[in-house]
């Protein structure tokens, strides 16, 4: 055989690429994890490929496929209940009863060290390990509450915000139901859209002028979206009368800024729903930022033992609770920020099993694997820039009480630590992807569907496998250890092998999938086989 020319060669896709493809178009896990496992009652140990579980098609399409699919299925079941959900805290298992009692050992160890006047920092150090182990082990809550006194602000609203109804509180999740001439009971619910203001004329997504656009105003909504959707949500119910629960998802409008979609169990009027809207506001009482302090060419310096100085007069800066008991001192003190939704909002009324159910349950998840960044038009010179001008309004905005760019306007952030440079913060709300918003993606109440995201999860699986026939038996959790594989382990198949594999199993799955839809249909098995293959 004639030997290819070199151009030609190259053009070639590599095989690897082929099996990445092949993996998307069945399914499969692109970037699955090797775990060694060892069976307990056999002594064998096995290598096993466990799916990634990314939520982005950037990283794995197949895995953020599943994820969107299992998001849909939430929303569904609990959008339209008509009974309550009965959420029934597990028992404690031993693990967790043992971290309370190590706890409570400590906590007497503490009160003996405070009692005889002894230095209590190392006992303090352990308790917070602990209580962080408390909180991972899956209970919800601190052991003692709260060990540091909450600020309290006035309560009083805003002279520019109007007022909003209470009704008394009623112990439901469930909204109303309403009784056709015919005798049919309904039961609605609501799906709402929310935006933020303008902060400049703009076109197909792009400001008509760059120079009068409120990059900072849009960088500090951004920032704190998820405090004014929460603001919302405390609104809604006080308004309602009952246990409001939601299922929402947050998504970028053209322009770059978040925006809400938000399924809502039970109604309101529309009137009623756009008044808590345009109510709603969130205050960030944080020290004032506007001023900058500290440039790059002298940055604050650090000292040991007494944190960050002005470089020039050798001054400590004042922490972030030092700079918080000012503010509070305060009487002539302004928020740093107040955010507002927009006057764009959408309250639309839904019935379940409806064609528009099903649609607004697509378009709640249609984004869930985009990144907010995605987004933007590439192809787009103009967008481009815009996103870019966006970020560079981030870059120095403090986006929390430990952001370092607290430095630039002379305070230190809270745990302030050797090496915090303005500019350089590490959360993903700097980040060109995430346009500002740290916040999850997706929101749900805790009464939605009475189940979890695992319990979901597990539903799926327990419907394929009596799909394909397989026992569906619970595994014994102390039959297996695992462990990670070492990266360059010989025992570990290359990628591309590892990825056929999954396909092959994938492949006996739609199979036998396909023969069971063809006997329920009615239909000759050997001929739907053969579409599938």
């Amino acid at each position: 055989m004639a030997e290819l020319p070199r151009a030609v060669r190259q053009a070639m896709p590599l095989a690897r690429e082929v099996a990445v493809e092949v993996a998307k178009q069945y399914g499969v896990c692109i970037r699955p994890v090797p775990l060694k496992r060892l069976d307990i009652e056999t002594g064998r140990w096995e290598i096993v490929d466990v799916p990634c579980g990314a939520t982005l098609d950037a990283k794995c399409p197949s895995c953020a496929k599943r994820n969107r699919q299992l998001r849909m299925a939430q929303c569904r079941e609990g959008w339209h209940l008509d009974q309550e959900p009965a959420i029934t805290p597990d028992d404690p298992n031993d693990d967790q009863r043992w971290l309370v009692e190590f706890r409570a050992d400590l906590q007497a160890h503490r009160d003996q060290a405070a009692a005889s006047c002894e230095d209590t920092s190392a006992w303090d150090a352990a308790i917070e390990g602990v209580d962080a182990e408390i909180n991972e082990a899956g209970m919800r809550g601190n052991v003692l509450g709260r060990t540091v006194p909450k600020r309290t602000r006035s309560t009083r609203r805003r002279q520019d915000a109007p007022n909003l109804p209470k009704r008394r509180m009623v112990p439901t999740t469930l909204g109303r139901t309403f009784t056709s001439s015919d005798g049919k009971v309904y039961r609605p619910s609501l799906f709402v859209t929310l935006t933020l203001p303008s902060y400049g004329k703009v076109h197909n997504g792009v400001p008509v002028d760059p120079e009068s656009y409120d990059y900072a105003r849009a960088a500090r909504d951004a920032l704190h979206f998820s405090k004014l959707v929460d603001r919302f949500v405390q609104n809604l119910r006080r308004v309602a009368g009952y246990d409001v629960q939601y299922f929402a998802s947050v998504e970028p409008q053209k322009r770059l800024a978040p925006h809400l979609h938000m399924a809502i169990r039970g109604t309101l009027p529309r009137a009623e729903v756009k008044q808590i809207a345009a109510a709603t506001y969130h205050q960030v009482w944080w020290p004032p930022a506007d001023v900058v302090r500290f440039a790059s060419d002298h940055l604050p310096v650090w000292q040991d033992g007494a944190g960050y100085l002005d470089p020039q007069t050798g001054e400590v800066l004042p922490t972030w609770d030092e700079a918080l008991d000012q503010l509070d001192a305060d009487q002539d003190a302004a928020p740093l920020h107040v955010i507002r939704f927009g006057n764009q909002i959408d309250v639309k009324g839904v019935l379940a099993s409806t064609p528009d159910a099903d649609q607004c349950i697509r378009y709640l998840s249609k984004y869930l694997t985009k990144s907010l960044g995605d987004s933007l038009d590439a192809d787009n010179p103009a967008q481009r820039q815009h996103a870019a001008r966006m970020v560079d309004a981030l870059r120095f905005e403090p986006c929390s009480p430990r952001c370092p760019n607290w430095l630039r306007y002379g305070i230190q952030p809270k745990d302030a630590k050797q090496g915090m440079t303005p500019g350089a913060c590490r959360s993903k709300a700097h980040k060109p992807d995430h346009l500002g918003y740290a916040g999850r993606r997706v929101l749900v109440s805790r009464k939605w569907s009475n189940k979890t995201l695992a319990e979901h999860r597990q539903d799926r699986r327990t419907w394929l496998l009596e799909a394909l026939g397989q026992p569906n038996e619970p595994t014994d959790p102390h039959r297996y250890i695992w462990k990670p594989v070492p990266a360059g382990d010989a025992n570990v198949p290359p990628l591309a092998m590892r990825l056929l594999r999954s396909v092959a199993e994938r492949q006996r799955w739609r199979t036998h999938m396909a023969r069971l839809q063809a006997q329920a249909d009615g239909h000759d098995p050997s001929v739907t086989e053969a579409v599938a293959a």
